[in-house]
């Protein structure tokens, strides 16, 4: 039928000339680039930078002010299932004494409790999605019998469980230690590249990233850069994002973002553990 040939690779996301704004404060400012399908991209930058308001616009919470934001090909639509999304606080917890099976359960069907009825499909779904992140035993226990890492797991299969083709985890490696940190990117790259999905993984730090990631997306002072970890992260390309003269020193398989003598990344991380990005999405 008419329109049968459509390009076989999109762009999971297109921003062109895009400015996003928080009233009048503009957190891009005329930003372009592109994410192919199928991509695992790192989102770093300084405290502020955006990293939560950009997946909130391309969620469609958040409209472009100018500009173009396209999700597949698409202006980006609330609700829109083909994304998921781990947000990094989530403004309600739930019930520390259900199980893990039945709070993924719930999320099939709205946020009801108990056991919805869930046909055989559901179940199958559920139990795949369970085995992929590893965390099928964890399905019988209580949420409050588990540590930061295994309920992490829990929320990752839970923004699994539509089948999403694209998945936004704002900064879920925060206050885990490091082993659990490397075992939720190990699950996240297998399942992704098993499912084929693209992966927007905002963090703190480039180091714990480094193996994982296709392409890492720096923003700061309302610029964004995307490009391979040796595109990216230089002197010039940093200073211009932080605003701040920026040196980037290589050592042992490590990259070292200082400013001033300061590991900049290391001390973002000690001074704002929980604040998001310092646009009130912390109440």
């Amino acid at each position: 039928r008419a329109g049968a040939c459509r390009p076989v690779f999109m762009n999971a996301v297109e921003l062109d000339h895009a400015t996003i704004a928080i009233g009048d404060h503009r957190i891009l400012s005329g930003v372009s680039f592109s994410v192919g399908s199928g991509e695992f991209i790192g989102v770093l930058g300084p405290n502020g930078a955006g990293k939560t308001t950009l997946m909130r616009a391309i969620l469609g919470l958040l409209p472009p002010s100018a500009g173009v934001l396209r999700v597949f090909g698409r202006t980006p639509q609330r609700g829109d299932p083909a994304i998921g999304y781990l947000p990094q606080v989530r403004t309600v917890m739930p019930d520390l004494r259900v199980r893990g099976l039945d709070f993924i359960a719930s999320s099939l069907h709205g946020e009801r409790w108990g056991l919805p009825s869930l046909t055989a499909a559901d179940r199958i779904a559920i139990e795949r999605t369970l085995d992929d992140v590893g965390a099928r035993e964890l399905a019988r226990r209580s949420l409050s019998d588990m540590s930061g890492g295994e309920r992490q797991r829990l929320l990752l299969a839970q923004a699994l469980l539509g089948n999403p083709k694209l998945l936004l985890l704002d900064e879920p490696l925060i206050s885990l230690d490091q082993r659990r940190q490397e075992t939720v990117i190990a699950v996240v790259r297998k399942v992704c590249r098993e499912r084929n999905i693209t992966v927007l993984f905002s963090a703190h730090e480039l180091n714990q990233l480094l193996g994982a990631i296709d392409r890492v997306l720096y923003l700061g002072n309302g610029k964004a850069a995307l490009g391979t970890v040796d595109e990216v992260v230089t002197a010039p390309v940093l200073s211009k994002l932080y605003g701040t003269e920026i040196n980037v020193l290589r050592a042992d398989g490590h990259i070292f973002v200082m400013s001033g003598g300061r590991d900049v990344e290391a001390s973002a991380h000690q001074h704002d553990h929980d604040h998001g990005d310092g646009h009130g999405h912390h109440h």
